[in-house]
């Protein structure tokens, strides 16, 4: 039986003392160091790499790791590295695949999924990571074993751009100075995950230096029907002279993921490896290259730039329930005489005898392939959809900055420019779910040529593309006050220009999505430091950063023309772009040399946020502008080392709350009114936002040879998307599951031996004890029994309308699992007995 954890901390069935102690600390949020981590820390004040700063100078808790700490972690995806090691983040797995996780930093987002607001902004090597179409992150993109350093800088820092409202992760990659030496990798573990990956780097005395590496993984996934295959490919070559260092790097993935997404909780229950509809394929395939350099004229003076191209290809099929169906008769009836004859005039024979019934036809399909052979309503009475999506993607740019540095002060200045070229299509085809819940396709798109009920032509074509222009203006200067006292100052300007051209309905009239949109902003930043002594600084900065709508917002922002996300857009009203304003205050330092701690706070404000609620037209929604939100907690952080011993432990709270009064449509919600409305009140919860997050880590090194790991996540539970006003209740029959995702516990275990110097044999177990537990909740119709069969008119009629069956709807977290991998580095001496 599926069971969600709460976090109760008395009785029999408490939870960990460390949670419970962390609750006692009141309102907190962590960020430890890394034991590793040297006192001067360099710091990507921009997003190229390479300015140094002292953690005395940075006016906000900055969070590096580096490739030790990667490979240590024995993460497979950068996405559970930043959820297991780093506090205030934490995982939505709405795909249900490592790959594709949201990734969630002070209640702001990094995704791969379309129609999930970004808040987040990732670079690497100073290219700009999220997609032009959406903002997406495609995090199976980035080569894990070819990263060098990870800086996550929280808030709304201008410098980073366009994005960056709740932080912005600087990724830098290696080089064969950096990193020199040959390895190769491979491993097995549960669900068939094979992998195998290799590294080599070196120099030579004239200065070149070189480094690549691959990785391939692939897997059944611990869900059904849920394979995945990935394929990395990253090489840098570079030079380094005096005073010049130039460096041209590549890089490729081609992916084939499988993320069958949420599942009806009742379902879980049964089958918690179950899916509710298949497939869910996207082959995503990506090319870049980066070309960086970086020059220091004099002793005062620094140049520093890069110039980039990229190119990506994404192709979906998903297979999903038409919910246009569930309110139709959908069952083949014997006195159906127009659809018989259709049907064996077809071709068609071995037609029920009786009519067809929920009862005794769990699965129904006569009466859609008799529509679409009459060519009447498949729309309607066809319960599956196979939804294709196709997107290609161009991005290219530069940016350059020159760095004067003098005693006390640190000045920094430059300008970028990013463009883009999108192109995007989707169609839909109508078909029928089988048992096993895929589609089999009819000969029926939803191409125009039906008309609903409603006199509303079925179409769900998308044919559009669109460039983007991006400039920007930026500087900073960090002053040294007095001996103890830093004072950094910050702006940029960003202007952007954004262009959509449908080719379905072009023109710019009724029903097309031609436009033609300009954004830009000047967003300022201020810093002070205090450092009275090397065991303590203390810090109060403010920060301001804003983001402009992406395609696909623009293009699904209208409610009167819903979406169905990620493969359907209309023409809407413009959006506005959101401003973010952020301020931290905080201190850490060192109860002894070996003993560090960490405490901050930070209010995030934000002024139309872009959010995607529920219609009323089921399974679609919309963008919309929210007046005002806000999030904001307090961190606390503690690590230390006690000789072979080293532990930390983060601890977060998180509130995220609406700042206005907004009405909302919520299809799903019991507690919407008789227009299907929800009314949000200011201090209502952010959905998908919890308010504790804690992370335990420790290790313990047995010898030389033999280290051991464990670690502990926990977190609160949080409000289901579509419950925004937090008054979903179930009445167990037309409304089901309580609308909000419980807590949980999960531990993991991590072992390595090294019988050599260069032999290393390292395991790990995910998720110990087993818990089944929900990453995040969602609320919306549901076309299945609790037996699995499928159901259309649940209930009879009310005032001549069908009503639905809704339900809560969970993210199911990875049970259990295991893995096993060897690794040997060729160019590392043998270690003698």
């Amino acid at each position: 039986m599926l069971q969600f954890y709460q976090i109760p901390c008395r009785g029999p069935a408490r939870a960990p003392w460390l949670l419970c102690i962390a609750g006692l600390l009141g309102p907190a949020v962590a960020q430890a160091e890394d034991a590793a981590l040297a006192e001067v820390t360099v710091v990507g004040a921009t997003p190229l790499p390479g300015l140094g700063l002292s953690r005395a100078q940075v006016a906000a808790p900055v969070v590096s790791r580096n490739a030790a700490a990667l490979q240590h972690s024995q993460r497979a995806t950068l996405g559970e590295f930043l959820e297991r090691e780093l506090g205030s983040v934490h995982i939505n797995d709405m795909q249900g695949n490592a790959l594709q996780a949201d990734v969630n930093y002070r209640g702001y987002t990094a995704s791969p999924l379309l129609g999930t607001p970004q808040g987040l902004s990732v670079y690497l090597d100073g290219m700009r990571m999220n997609q032009p179409f959406g903002d997406v992150v495609s995090w199976d993109a980035l080569p894990r074993s070819a990263l060098a350093t990870l800086t996550l800088m929280p808030g709304s820092n201008p410098l980073f751009g366009l994005n960056t409202l709740g932080g912005a992760l600087a990724l830098t990659t290696k080089d064969g100075l950096s990193h020199p030496g040959t390895s190769i990798e491979t491993g097995y573990g549960s669900d068939q995950r094979r992998r195998l990956g290799f590294e080599h780097g070196g120099s030579a005395a004239n200065g070149l230096n070189w480094f690549v590496t691959g990785n391939w993984m692939k897997e059944n996934g611990w869900r059904e029907h849920s394979p995945s295959e990935t394929r990395q490919l990253f090489a840098k070559l570079g030079w380094s002279g005096e005073r010049t260092d130039l460096a041209a790097a590549l890089g490729w993935a081609d992916n084939t993921l499988t993320g069958n997404g949420l599942q009806d909780a009742r379902l879980l229950a049964r089958d918690y490896r179950s899916v509710y509809t298949q497939p869910d394929e996207t082959d995503n395939r990506s090319a870049w290259l980066n070309l960086t350099g970086k020059h220091q004229l004099n002793d005062r003076v620094q140049l520093a730039g890069n110039a980039y191209a990229r190119r990506l290809s994404s192709s979906t099929l998903n297979g999903d329930i038409n919910e246009d169906s569930l309110d139709q008769q959908v069952y083949l009836l014997r006195t159906s005489t127009a659809d018989r004859n259709a049907l064996s005039k077809a071709g068609y024979s071995n037609l029920p005898s009786q009519n067809e019934t929920a009862a005794n036809t769990p699965f129904p399909y006569w009466r859609c392939l008799a529509q679409t052979a009459l060519a009447d309503e498949p729309a309607e009475k066809c319960n599956g959809l196979l939804n294709r999506t196709r997107t290609r993607q161009t991005q290219y740019g530069f940016s350059g900055q020159f760095t004067l540095q003098d005693t006390g002060n640190q000045f920094t200045a430059g300008l970028g420019y990013d463009a883009s070229r999108v192109r995007f299509s989707q169609t839909s085809q109508f078909g029928y779910l089988n048992p096993d819940r895929s589609v089999t396709p009819v000969n029926f798109f939803a191409d125009g040529t039906e008309i609903d009920d409603s006199g509303v032509p079925v179409d769900s074509r998308v044919n559009l593309s669109g460039r983007t222009r991006t400039w920007s203006l930026f500087a900073t200067d960090t002053l040294t006050l007095a001996e103890h006292w830093h004072l950094t100052l910050s702006a940029r300007w960003n202007q952007t220009r954004l262009s959509v051209r449908d080719h379905i309905t072009p023109g710019g009239g009724a029903g097309s999505m031609d436009g033609d949109h300009r954004f830009s902003r000047l967003n300022p930043a201020a810093g002070l430091s205090y450092a009275p002594s090397a065991n303590l600084t203390a810090w109060l900065g403010y920060n301001q950063g804003s983001r402009a709508p992406s395609v696909v917002e623009l293009g699904c922002a209208d409610p009167s023309n819903p979406c169905r996300l990620p493969n359907a857009m209309a023409s809407d009203p413009a959006l506005r772009q959101v401003v973010t304003h952020t301020w931290e205050a905080g201190v850490r330092g060192k109860f002894t040399p070996n003993l560090r701690w960490q405490l901050g706070g930070f209010r995030a404000d934000s002024r139309d946020d872009i959010l995607f609620v529920a219609s009323r037209q089921s399974g679609s929604g919309y963008f919309k502008n929210v007046d005002r939100t806000r999030r904001q907690g307090v961190e606390l952080g503690l690590s230390g080392e006690h000789g072979a011993f080293n532990w930390g432990l983060d601890y977060t709270y998180l509130d995220a709350t609406y700042q206005s009064a907004e009405t909302l449509t919520a299809a799903a919600n019991s507690s919407q009114d008789a227009s299907g409305n929800i009314r949000v009140q200011p201090g209502d919860r952010l959905p998908l936002t919890p308010r504790h997050l804690v992370k335990l880590r420790a290790d313990y090194r047995f010898s030389p040879q033999w280290q051991a790991g464990v670690a502990m996540r926990a977190v609160a539970g949080s409000l289901a998307r579509g419950n925004e006003n937090g008054q979903h209740q179930s009445d167990g029959v037309y409304n089901l599951g309580p609308g909000r995702s419980a807590g949980y516990a999960v531990w993991d275990l991590t072992g390595e031996y090294r019988p050599t110097t260069q032999l290393t044999v390292f395991g790990q177990v995910n998720n110990v004890f087993d818990r089944r537990y929900a990453t995040a909740a969602q609320l919306g119709a549901t076309g299945f029994t609790s037996d699995g069969n499928f159901v259309a008119r649940p209930f009879a009629a009310v005032g001549g309308k069908y009503p639905l069956m809704h339900a809560t709807f969970y993210a199911p977290g990875a049970p259990r699992s295991f893995w096993l991998g060897v690794r040997y580095e060729f160019d590392k001496v043998a270690q003698k007995d």
